[in-house]
């Protein structure tokens, strides 16, 4: 065990930059929302549903991990729904005094009721700003594409994140099943992001080796990795990302329920740190991985004894890594930095 207790981690300020908005609905929202706009839920008791939804121990792989979302994203087919989840997603980061969040979702996922691309974006917008109103937290949304979807959906959301530019989505995201379906399918939405002068984030290097992080950095011109896990598998990209000060966006427990690593003690988080990396840790899906960000923290630092400066290098390492404008991004830095001293690290 660490020195650090949970209520302490909980007490630092923190960013969090790799949170799926589908994957960290809570619980009794899905049953009310279900039950509000007639859907059919495989358990309709909370504990059960619950136990349903949160991934177990025999979790074979990532696209077994990803079939809870079939369930989640059922309920979330209505702007109020979209909105609700928006606001409590932020409402719970800021209980845990997260100061930047950043939400990903697809749009592409809401659409089954009809909705369009727009009034999805819109919702998630309008939850996400109550929020802010609210609380002590500022809320970036990500929208992600999705690999195994045509590339030309992907251009449809490109087009949606460029409308959406500086109303509240700060990037542009390629999810989904990595193994046999390339981010390079889908390049010709990032030259479209990327000429808009809009940041870029790519799952990679999870459930598929390096080579789908060099696809990211070099295809799709990734501004930060999400997940990255598998970079230690080519030196040679690792030295790369390293380099270019490329923020990896790290998900410690998610990654040994998907087995992307074997266990805790073998997940490459410490070794990154070490070589100076900018590594991150969040939460990933907060409903489906069972877990916060402060137990993110702990996980960390309880599996690899993490040191004061250690500790304060990853949570700085968050807000030196947000898709804010540099002005305010350092304004945040500097905040995170003096309430971290004041708080003894």
């Amino acid at each position: 065990m660490s020195k650090f207790t949970y209520e302490f981690l909980k007490s630092l300020p923190k960013a969090e930059l790799h949170c799926h908005l589908d994957g960290s609905v809570r619980v009794e929202t899905i049953l009310e929302l279900a039950k509000k706009h007639n859907v059919e839920l495989p358990k309709t008791n909370h504990d059960e549903l619950q136990s349903y939804l949160e991934v177990g121990d025999d979790c074979e792989d990532l696209l077994d991990y990803l079939k809870a979302f079939s369930v989640t994203n059922s309920v979330l087919q209505t702007t109020d729904a979209l909105a609700r989840a928006a606001f409590e997603l932020s409402e719970d980061a800021a209980e845990e005094n997260i100061r930047v969040l950043e939400i990903r979702f697809s749009p592409l996922l809401h659409t089954e009721k009809g909705l369009t691309l727009s009034e999805i974006v819109e919702a998630v917008i309008d939850g996400k700003s109550k929020a802010e109103e609210q609380y002590n937290i500022r809320v970036g949304l990500i929208l992600c594409g999705i690999r195994s979807m045509s590339p030309e959906l992907s251009m449809d959301l490109a087009e949606v994140a460029i409308n959406y530019k500086n109303k509240g989505v700060v990037a542009y995201d390629l999810a989904g099943p990595e193994e046999n379906h390339p981010a390079k399918d889908h390049k010709e939405a990032f030259f479209k992001i990327i000429n808009n002068n809009i940041n870029t984030t790519v799952h990679a290097g999870e459930a598929y080796g390096p080579e789908s992080i060099h696809q990211a950095i070099h295809y799709t011109r990734a501004n930060r990795i999400g997940h990255g896990t598998r970079l230690r598998e080519d030196p040679e990209l690792l030295h790369f990302v390293n380099d270019h000060r490329i923020p990896l966006e790290m998900c410690v427990n998610c990654n040994v329920q998907t087995k992307t690593v074997t266990s805790l003690e073998d997940h490459p988080i410490k070794e990154y740190l070490d070589q100076g990396i900018r590594v991150t840790i969040n939460t990933d899906n907060r409903l489906i991985s069972k877990t916060t960000l402060t137990n993110e923290y702990k996980t960390v630092c309880d599996t690899f004894k993490l040191t004061n400066k250690e500790l304060k290098k990853i949570i700085l390492n968050g807000f030196k890594s947000v898709f804010l404008p540099y002005i305010e991004c350092k304004k945040v830095y500097e905040a995170a930095e003096k309430e971290l001293a004041e708080l003894g690290l």
